[in-house]
């Protein structure tokens, strides 16, 4: 099953985060029922895979400046038919910023379901997004066509830059690994 792969990382994750479990459930009943779960056109959702990308020495952390949300956030994209989220998750990072990463951790750093409003032929969806720990080699990074910018934001002062829940909690994991 195309799906086993995610099922059995969020069963992890549920055990390591039992504080989440409702959002991890709703998650796993998702990917359960959507056979078709990692293509852009189910329309009901989404996997998508992010990445928390710090930098070299893990003290900031490489947000977009998202070009069709207007917000900071962290890199990350479609699934695109791919079942193979940690695979997504780097390739979205590399792409999105030209960046050699590697992976800190194998399992899941973060989860969270979020709306994506309607626009233009797309309805509103849902993101069912799996997130990533990793790392960059290096600091020089290039913008792609989806960003209005990058930035390297110091881990302590991500305020400046958002207040997104998910991000902020990001960071909290993030302290609590180092």
């Amino acid at each position: 099953m195309h799906r086993s792969k995610l099922l059995q990382l969020l069963a992890a994750y549920s055990n390591e985060y039992p504080n989440e479990a409702p959002v991890c459930d709703r998650f796993v009943a998702f990917v359960e029922a959507q056979v078709n779960c990692f293509s852009r056109v189910c329309w009901e959702g989404h996997v998508t895979g992010s990445t928390w990308l710090v930098d070299p020495h893990g003290q900031a952390v490489l947000l977009t400046h998202h070009k069709k949300l207007q917000l900071w956030l962290q890199l990350g994209g479609h699934s695109d038919g791919d079942s193979d989220t940690t695979a997504v998750a780097l390739r979205e990072a590399q792409e999105e910023s030209g960046l050699e990463v590697q992976l800190l951790r194998s399992q899941i750093f973060d989860i969270d379901i979020h709306e994506i409003p309607a626009r233009k032929a797309d309805p509103a969806h849902f993101h069912f997004d799996v997130r990533f720990a990793i790392q960059s080699r290096q600091t020089d990074f290039v913008v792609s066509e989806e960003s209005m910018n990058l930035a390297w934001v110091p881990i302590a002062e991500l305020e400046q830059f958002t207040t997104e829940t998910s991000i902020l909690r990001m960071r909290e994991k993030w302290y609590a690994m180092h």
